[in-house]
């Protein structure tokens, strides 16, 4: 479902090998949607959360770093949608997890599918423009 397409890219080789590792980490939040063996995936899906938190992290101080460097004009607002997205991930209610596992994976991966579509593809392109 979350699948890597060309009209991803920005441009810039690190960051569209780094957003790659999103879609991976989407790709297995979806596998693991679909998956009917594992009756209780709550591990599972904290394991992805976790990933994601991981990852999103150091993409993040990689992609500010490169914006800092080239003199980014719209670094502020790109940190502050950095922040935002951390801060979800972060408010993740562990109970909710628990009680409603396939709805809440489905939040993970409509929110990471949003995100590429709102961030990656209006504002991370910029970025390769603006250079």
């Amino acid at each position: 479902m979350i699948k890597w397409k060309d009209e991803y890219l920005v441009g810039i080789t690190e960051i569209d090998e780094q957003h790659k590792k999103i879609f991976e980490i989407g790709e297995r939040a979806y596998e693991l949607l679909k998956n009917e063996i594992y009756i209780d995936k709550y591990d599972r899906i904290i394991a992805v959360i976790n990933e994601l938190r991981e990852y999103a992290a150091f993409h993040f101080k990689w992609e500010e770093g490169y914006m800092t460097k080239i003199g980014y004009k719209r670094f502020f607002s790109q940190k502050v949608e950095h922040d935002e997205f951390i801060k979800k991930i972060n408010s993740v209610d562990l109970e909710k997890v628990d009680m409603n596992q396939d709805e809440y994976l489905l939040s993970i991966i409509e929110f990471i599918i949003n995100w590429i579509g709102e961030h990656i593809i209006e504002k991370d392109k910029l970025i390769a423009e603006s250079r």
